[in-house]
C-alpha cells in the first residue's frame, strides 16, 4: 500500500508579480496547486514543471499556489532519510515557481478558470494526510475547499500521480484514475482500492491514457505512479493538460 511504500523510501511572499506570464495571446487563467518541491516530500519536480510547460505551451496564465504551512517532514533525497530541518511548504514551492508563488489561502476560485494539481509524496502528506493515514485520511480544509470551489462552479480541475486521491475525497462520485491496480510497472496500484473506499470510481488506464470525467470536469493521468522515464511522464501530463484544454 502507499504508506508502506513511505515509510520504506522515507518515513513519514514572493515576487511582486503572482502570475507567470506565458503568452500576450493567452487564452485562460489556471492556477496550479504546489505542495512543496521534491517527489519524497513535496511536489514531484518532473510532474510540476511539466504542467507549467504544457500550460505555457497552450497560452495559458499560470499563477503558482501553495499552502503557507510547515511541511510534514523533510527528506533528504539522496539517501531517503528524514532531516530535522523544518520546511515551509510554499516557500519549498517558490523553487519550482521562480519565486512566484502565492498563499493558498489567497486563491480565489471566481479569478481562475481552471486548477491542476500535480503529484509527489508532497499531495499526499502536505495537502492531505493520505501517506499516513490511506483510507481514514482528511483534507487540509483550504485544500478541500479550493477543490470544491472550482467543481461548484463547474471550472475544470486537472491531477497526475497521486493527487487524483484529493478529488476522490473531495468530490462524491468523481471518476478518476491512478494507473493500473495491479503489474510490477507500478509500484503504488494499492491506491486504487484506497480511491474506491471513498466512493469514487477508479478508471484503470495505461501510461500514455487520461481519464475525463466530463459531468465534473476531471482530468486525471497516472504520471509517476508508472514506473516510468522522464520522457513518458512529461507526456503523461501533457496528454492530461491537452483533456483539460478541451474542457476549457
Amino acid at each position: 500500500m502507499w504508506s508502506a511504500a513511505v515509510r520504506g523510501a522515507t518515513r513519514s511572499g514572493g515576487l511582486s508579480s503572482r502570475w507567470i506570464s506565458t503568452s500576450t495571446r493567452s487564452q485562460s487563467k489556471v492556477a496550479v496547486l504546489l505542495a512543496g518541491n521534491g517527489v519524497y516530500d513535496g511536489s514531484e519536480t518532473t510532474e510540476a514543471v511539466a504542467a507549467l510547460v504544457h500550460l505555457s505551451r497552450a497560452s495559458h496564465t499560470v499563477g503558482c499556489y501553495a499552502p503557507d504551512q510547515p511541511q510534514a517532514h523533510a527528506v533528504n533525497h539522496t539517501s531517503g532519510t528524514e532531516e530535522d530541518t523544518p520546511r515551509n511548504v510554499m516557500v519549498e514551492s517558490a523553487r519550482i515557481a521562480r519565486g512566484s508563488v502565492s498563499p493558498l489561502a489567497a486563491l480565489d476560485a471566481s479569478e481562475w478558470d481552471a486548477l491542476v494539481v500535480p503529484g509527489g509524496f508532497g499531495a499526499a502528506k502536505n495537502l492531505c494526510d493520505f501517506a499516513f493515514k490511506e483510507t481514514e485520511m482528511t483534507l487540509d480544509p483550504v485544500v478541500d475547499a479550493t477543490l470544491k470551489a472550482f467543481h461548484s462552479a463547474g471550472k475544470p480541475i486537472a491531477l497526475c500521480c497521486i493527487s487524483p486521491v484529493l478529488a476522490a475525497k473531495a468530490i462524491p462520485g468523481v471518476t478518476v484514475t491512478v494507473g493500473q491496480r495491479d503489474g510490477d510497472a507500478w509500484p503504488y496500484a494499492g491506491t486504487v482500492g484506497a480511491i474506491e473506499a471513498f466512493g469514487a470510481t477508479h478508471k484503470d488506464c495505461d501510461i500514455t491514457e487520461v481519464c475525463v470525467d466530463a459531468q465534473n470536469k476531471v482530468v486525471t493521468a497516472p504520471a509517476y505512479m508508472y514506473d516510468g522515464k522522464p520522457h513518458q511522464i512529461f507526456d503523461s501530463v501533457g496528454n492530461m493538460v491537452d483533456e483539460l484544454n478541451r474542457l476549457l
